[in-house]
């Protein structure tokens, strides 16, 4: 099993995050299911309202005796409406801890570099909230947090961040899939020793997409190859850039089907020739984005449609 733990740069494998809308119940059971599969790291959020469920999960398991706390890879993230509340305590912080029934999380994530206030648009500053940061630095100070990171996090901004820190961000979550490779910013945080985590590896199913991901011809005919789904083929091409990947899902039968990624290229390029199969496409932004000055996750990157020819060939 690899992990990373605390700062180091390993990476973890078996990922898994929870639908943010699913029935009562639907959580716990797709939580019990992940963890008997092998999945251990489990990215929450307060933002999600799934952290009850999640919580009730791991002390059945925990509970059994078929699993230690130090096996699991506990994530949660600070709320962006609570990022312009300048209270130490962060109180986001102190309910996901409850909900989650642990006695401290492994990795606390600023969910957005962008405070919301009560109306909900984003703050207009450019800045993280340092603030909440110096917070999140005093939680691993108590031994409430083994490592804090951020997410949604652009190049300017890690700048930013990096150049007034205490503790440096042990990752950065984003957006990351063939469509959005953010080649920038993988090769920055690379630089600084920040590990990226993928969220939407799959794109987004859900949302308009000219040629959805999982339904794309060279996905699809690298799976085939394979003898492999196209969601197993694009988790590798995160692991084979080593890049965590966080698949989302709460139906048993795809939570193990995604654990299943062995018996590809193991080698860093042998699968993949090309990174892109479009030019960044994001598929997840925020509505009343003009109000801040850079775009995210990479401020060059904007959400068109620009298919490449075949740039993700498999390399037999």
């Amino acid at each position: 099993r690899n992990t990373f733990v605390n700062t180091s740069q390993d990476q973890a494998v078996m990922h898994l995050l929870l639908s943010l809308q699913s029935p009562p119940g639907a959580v716990q059971e797709a939580m019990e299911v992940a963890l008997n599969a092998g999945y251990r790291h489990v990215d929450c959020a307060y933002f999600y309202q799934n952290e009850a469920e999640i919580g009730a999960a791991l002390q059945k398991k925990l509970g059994e005796g078929r699993l230690k706390r130090d096996e699991l890879y506990v994530v949660s993230k600070v709320s962006p409406v609570f990022l312009p509340n300048r209270s130490p305590g962060l109180p986001a912080f102190l309910k996901s801890l409850t909900m989650l029934k642990l006695d401290y999380l492994d990795l606390y994530l600023m969910h957005s570099p962008m405070g919301f206030p009560q109306d909900q648009s984003p703050t207009k500053s450019s800045s993280p909230s340092l603030f909440s940061w110096q917070a999140m630095e005093k939680l691993v100070d108590e031994g409430l947090v083994k490592s804090v990171g951020v997410s949604n996090f652009n190049v300017s901004q890690l700048e930013r961040l990096l150049s007034v820190c205490r503790i440096k961000p042990a990752a950065n979550q984003v957006e990351l899939h063939p469509y959005l490779t953010q080649s920038e910013l993988v090769e920055y945080c690379k630089s600084k020793g920040i590990v990226l985590i993928a969220y939407s590896p799959f794109g987004c199913p859900a949302l308009p997409c000219p040629v959805p991901l999982l339904e794309n011809p060279t996905v699809k005919e690298i799976a085939q190859k394979h003898g492999k789904t196209s969601a197993q083929v694009l988790i590798r091409f995160h692991i084979q850039r080593g890049i965590a990947a966080i698949p989302k899902s709460i139906t048993p039968a795809r939570i193990v089907e995604n654990a299943e990624v062995t018996g590809m290229a193991s080698e860093p390029g042998a699968l993949f020739r090309s990174w892109r199969l479009a030019e960044n496409f994001c598929f997840l932004t925020i509505g009343t984005l003009e109000k801040f000055p850079f775009l995210f996750p990479v401020s060059t990157e904007k959400r068109e449609w620009t298919p490449k020819r075949k740039l993700l060939v498999f390399n037999s």
